[in-house]
């Protein structure tokens, strides 16, 4: 079992080109490698691995197959950081008796385990070296399917291999000086379990409540998923208010903020740079 972390940026498909020839325009960076993704996602007709905010795949990756489990985590500075099982497969089988020792091996009935929605798209990678840090960058395009249905998938990943997390970060705020991005906190595997009808998310912290930074990144990726206008009482936004003003990002704020309150949709304000700079800016605790 491992742990990852990694910053996620869903982008238009237009500006993947942009954001790569940008990557490799800076210095200690480098071209990895260009890799064509098949996943199958697997849970009960219950949807039981869902409820518990675990999600199960196996990937083909080249002639290689890798079964992988992993729990949702938390949100740290904007970053995912969840637990993370792989096995290598000799085919496309799933191995029940890999799950045994994880913490779906006694709470699913593993028997009850079928395909539910697949992601498949292609992953050029770039590596950052700097200093002590190594970054692995993956570029994604492609689409995820389930049930007759699919939705666009282009993405740009961060994710930390060695060193210091606030490099993750340093270079997401860095790409957004020069592309549109959007700070996802919704993950490839809710998006298909969405399109799948297995999955519904709640946003906000509930009426009263006052947002934390997570609630309200939260809440702009679950009406970028499901289409639906943010709901914000300004009486509720007094952190991200002050942490706007601190980290010298009010104007996006009061942009931001100003446009959701017109019933602008969070997709149509991602097209811009202004969402994705004021999300990073005030993502770091």
């Amino acid at each position: 079992m491992a742990q990852e972390l990694e910053i996620k940026l869903s982008v238009a498909k237009p500006d993947l080109d942009r954001a790569v020839a940008w990557l490799l325009g800076q210095p200690n960076t480098r071209e990895s490698e260009t890799l064509q993704l098949g996943n199958t996602y697997y849970d009960t007709p219950a949807g039981d691995l869902n409820r518990q905010k675990t999600a199960l795949r196996i990937r083909k990756m080249g002639d290689r197959f890798i079964q992988t489990l992993k729990t949702r985590g938390e949100f740290v500075d904007g970053a995912h950081r969840r637990q993370e099982w792989e096995w290598p497969l000799i085919g496309t089988k799933l191995k029940m008796g890999l799950l045994a020792d994880t913490p779906v091996g006694q709470s699913v009935n593993l028997a009850e385990l079928k395909p539910v929605f697949e992601t498949n798209f292609e992953r050029r990678v770039v590596m950052i070296e700097q200093g002590a840090s190594l970054i692995e960058v993956a570029v994604d395009s492609g689409e995820i399917k389930a049930g007759g249905q699919s939705r666009p998938l282009n993405e740009i990943e961060f994710e930390l291999k060695a060193g210091d997390a606030s490099a993750l970060l340093t270079w997401a705020r860095r790409l957004a000086e020069e592309i549109p991005v959007f700070l996802n906190l919704v993950s490839k595997a809710e998006q298909g379990y969405f399109l799948a009808g297995l999955y519904q998310p709640i946003a906000g912290a509930g009426a009263g409540s006052e947002l934390t930074v997570n609630d309200f990144l939260f809440s702009l990726s679950v009406s970028w998923l499901t289409g639906q206008p943010v709901h914000l009482d300004d009486d509720d936004l007094g952190e991200i208010r002050h942490l706007a003003a601190e980290r010298g990002v009010e104007s996006l704020y009061q942009q931001v903020t100003g446009s959701l309150a017109q019933g602008i949709a969070v997709s149509d304000l991602a097209s811009g740079k202004e969402l994705g700079q004021l999300q990073l800016a005030i993502a770091a605790g």
